[in-house]
């Protein structure tokens, strides 16, 4: 009987079986775990002899990966086809890749989280490096140094890399619009060391030589700051559709409104992230904020008078200078730079709770 005889004699066309020829959901995952327990076994043979602490298990974990490519691509190709077997196949290397580049990540975050721990107590956070040579001393002075400097480089280059990216996008044509993307692209390029000299090098021309204060650290995060927003925001509001903006000139509403009402608020939510990128950007510089905001152990919170301590400057500044108790001087600098991952960690939340709130409502919220 053919098939338009089944459907003429049941009155509805035959099911197909949407899962003939498709391995479980289980293999794969049991094949997954087969490899990684043939490649552990491989490598824990080879390092008997050395002890556990030589044993490789991220070489154990990459073997492991390549086995199971092979035994799911084989089995796949035998089992189902060879379409699916290369579908399968490409599935396990991006993933595989993924997990390869998480690793740095996960591998810098326990280590950081392992050695910062151990200073992370109501006295580093409360007290400041003044008169302490040995044990105990605190940050509280380099917060309040990276929190001023960093703030201040932001609130520096939004507005001008906000507006440069408007104007290019809205308005700018021509060789200006051109010029003005080239020197940007320049800029993002350009040393974090040489945005410091450049600081350094007119406020040393306009006041004197040796001057340093939380300011002209400002300046120079400013500096690396701006072109990354620009670029960011640019591309933006590039995406934001035409056809909004033609619904608001048909409505007789002017240009300056509708990017100001219309554009800015549908691009918001990338905007911030934009800016929180150039934040993450800066916020770890070390070489541009010893030339200019320098280092000092007390507590300055002017920005325009006297150095500042920053948390990149003092871990740094605690690892080369060591004093007369070398493991609280490195504890002090792991806490630093675990200090300095939460601060990050707290300013993209905040950044992602001000572009919801900000984010344009749609109707079905």
């Amino acid at each position: 009987m053919t098939v338009l005889d089944a459907r003429t004699a049941t009155g509805t066309a035959p099911a197909a079986s949407l899962t003939a020829g498709k391995l479980a959901r289980w293999v794969p995952w049991t094949l997954l775990l087969v490899s990684l327990a043939i490649a552990y076994a491989i490598f824990g043979v080879a390092s008997i002899g050395e002890g556990l602490q030589h044993f490789n298990a991220v070489g154990a974990t990459i073997v492991g990966a390549v086995i199971y490519m092979v035994l799911i691509t084989v089995i796949s190709v035998i089992a189902e086809s060879r379409r699916k077997a290369i579908d399968r196949l490409m599935t396990a290397l991006v993933s595989s890749a993924f997990l390869l580049a998480l690793l740095p990540l996960v591998s810098l975050l326990w280590t950081v989280v392992a050695n910062g721990l151990e200073r992370f107590d109501a006295e580093f956070f409360t007290w400041t490096m003044r008169n302490v040579v040995g044990e105990g001393g605190g940050i509280v002075h380099a917060i309040w140094g990276t929190v001023l400097i960093t703030l201040t480089a932001t609130i520096i280059s939004v507005p001008i890399g906000l507006m440069t990216s408007i104007y290019l996008v809205e308005y700018g044509r021509g060789p200006v619009a051109k010029a003005i993307t080239f020197f940007v692209d320049v800029m993002t390029g350009i040393p974090s060391i040489v945005a410091g000299l450049f600081i350094y090098s007119v406020f040393a021309l306009i006041i004197r030589p040796g001057i340093s204060m939380g300011f002209m650290g400002a300046l120079a995060l400013a500096v690396l700051m701006t072109p990354v927003v620009v670029r960011g925001s640019e591309e933006l509001l590039r995406i934001v559709p035409n056809e909004l903006r033609e619904a608001s000139y048909a409505l007789g509403v002017p240009k300056w409104l509708t990017v100001l009402k219309v554009v800015l608020p549908t691009s918001i939510a990338g905007i911030m992230t934009s800016v929180m990128l150039s934040i993450a950007r800066v916020i770890g510089e070390t070489a541009p904020l010893l030339l200019t905001a320098g280092f000092t152990m007390s507590l300055n919170t002017n920005i325009f008078d006297g150095q500042m301590m920053t948390l990149p400057v003092f871990a740094y500044n605690q690892y080369m200078n060591q004093g007369t108790s070398p493991d609280s001087a490195i504890a002090r600098a792991w806490a630093a730079a675990l200090t300095l991952i939460l601060i990050v960690m707290v300013l993209n939340l905040l950044a992602r709770l001000i572009a919801k709130v900000f984010a344009p409502k749609t109707s079905g919220r």
